[in-house]
């Protein structure tokens, strides 16, 4: 589905600015989600991503600069964006105790919802969301791929026109992340729903329609998965090598640059690398342990952008 490029934006984030006590996660970020998008905010823990999610959720205001749902300010017109948002976080926010109909339904009242009304719009979401023959089973008896799908529920009831989710694939095993994606699209599909989510999983990233890169919370890239790809110069190779410094310093003596050392491994992208490759091996034979390649990846374009491995394990 091509994303309805309307005005005003489900989203429009301007020199977006946060600190937690001396230290800066959110560094002046830039983007905009359109009406109908998958959009997906990507980066390592600890990259900014979560408190930009936080933010538009309006659960914390930022230091400097503005963020737009929908036109309204996530600060001066929380409420109005409340309206417009349905937010599902990493860590599970229903009742395990109670069935998934009960949660609907605690979560119904919260917005105003009873009676007839609330009861239909309920069973709305469950036989949207594929839940209906499981309405009365207690949420501590679903797998997680349900229980992620009553979330989902929760989020939708009052029919926000952009739905948050803090990584969604979360806990999920392939096929139920691949369960997940399929209603994901179908709600884009069927019912114009804007989606905003937030990974670390280069997997899911690429499924996005567009990404926002982010990196010690700095935008380093913007664009489609498809098209961010396609900034690398051609194929990447790796080699790994117990003298990465000599190594680098050789082929761009003999090759040219630029080449990097990222995490203990000298890389580099060159158009054709089939045909460097030999010409590479014969000249540090002695010093190359091994030798890959492949077609760029969305990690290859953090690492293209940010010169450094994509840090799974900062703390978030």
């Amino acid at each position: 589905m091509t994303p309805l490029m309307s005005s005003p934006a489900a989203v429009a984030v301007h020199g977006l600015v946060h600190d937690y006590g001396a230290s800066r996660v959110l560094r002046g970020v830039d983007f905009t989600v359109g009406q109908g998008e998958i959009f997906g905010l990507l980066g390592p823990n600890g990259g900014g991503k979560t408190t930009l999610f936080r933010i538009l959720a309006t659960l914390m205001r930022p230091v400097g600069g503005r963020a737009l749902v929908f036109g309204h300010d996530v600060v001066r017109e929380a409420r109005e964006v409340r309206r417009s948002i349905g937010v599902v976080f990493q860590s599970p926010a229903l009742d395990r105790r109670l069935t998934v109909r009960e949660n609907l339904d605690v979560q119904g009242r919260l917005y105003g919802l009873g009676g007839g009304d609330l009861r239909r719009t309920t069973d709305e979401m469950l036989e949207r969301l594929r839940l209906l023959d499981r309405a009365e089973s207690r949420v501590d008896r679903l797998s997680g791929g349900l229980m992620r799908r009553a979330e989902i529920a929760k989020g939708l009831l009052h029919r926000p026109r952009l739905l948050l989710m803090d990584e969604p694939s979360s806990g999920l095993d392939p096929g139920a992340r691949q369960d997940l994606w399929d209603l994901l699209r179908d709600l884009r599909e069927r019912f114009g729903t804007t989606l905003l989510l937030t990974t670390h999983l280069m997997e899911e990233a690429d499924r996005c329609d567009r990404l926002a890169i982010l990196s010690e919370g700095t935008l380093v890239a913007v664009g489609t998965p498809r098209a961010l790809k396609s900034e690398i110069g051609g194929d990447v190779i790796v080699i790994a090598t117990g003298a990465p410094a000599e190594v680098r310093d050789g082929i761009e003596s003999r090759f040219g640059g630029p080449v990097q050392v990222v995490d203990g491994t000298v890389r580099l992208e060159r158009p054709r690398g089939h045909e460097l490759i030999p010409r590479i091996v014969e000249a540090f034979a002695d010093r190359i342990d091994a030798v890959t390649l492949g077609r760029p990846t969305l990690l290859d374009v953090f690492i293209h952008k940010t010169g450094h491995r994509f840090l799974g394990d900062q703390a978030a």
